[in-house]
Formats: structure tokens, sequence, C-alpha cells
């Protein structure tokens, strides 16, 4: 998912799709420790889409504690 379209989304929705990535990363990391994951590539994307929408949702967190 895009940076435009997580900042679209509101805190609840940030926080339901961070969590959602976090699931489906572990998902991941079970698949590649049982050898049944054939493209490795996707566990740094799904790391990489948490950490960007940790990012925004903490930048909107901040937004609304002004």
């Amino acid at each position: 998912m895009k940076a435009a379209e997580l900042r679209q989304k509101d805190v609840a929705g940030l926080e339901a799709e961070v969590k959602s990535l976090q699931k489906a990363h572990f998902g991941l990391r079970m698949q590649k420790a049982t050898q049944q994951l054939n493209n490795t590539a996707t566990l740094g994307d799904t790391r990489r889409a948490i950490a960007r929408a940790k990012t925004i949702l903490a930048e909107k967190q901040r937004a609304a504690a002004k």
C-alpha cells in the first residue's frame, strides 16, 4: 500500500493495517523457517510496509496531540 493511500486512513484504520501487516510478516517468517517461502523479497517488502504505516500513524498521533 502506498503512503498516499495510508495517509487517507484514520488512526484506527492505520492501527488495523499495522496489525494486519505484522500478522502477514509473521506468516512469511514461519514459511521461511519451514522452507516453504519461494520469494524471500516479500519479507523485506512487508517490513518496509510496516515501517511506512507506523511512521504515518506516529505523524497522525503527534498532530492530534497538539
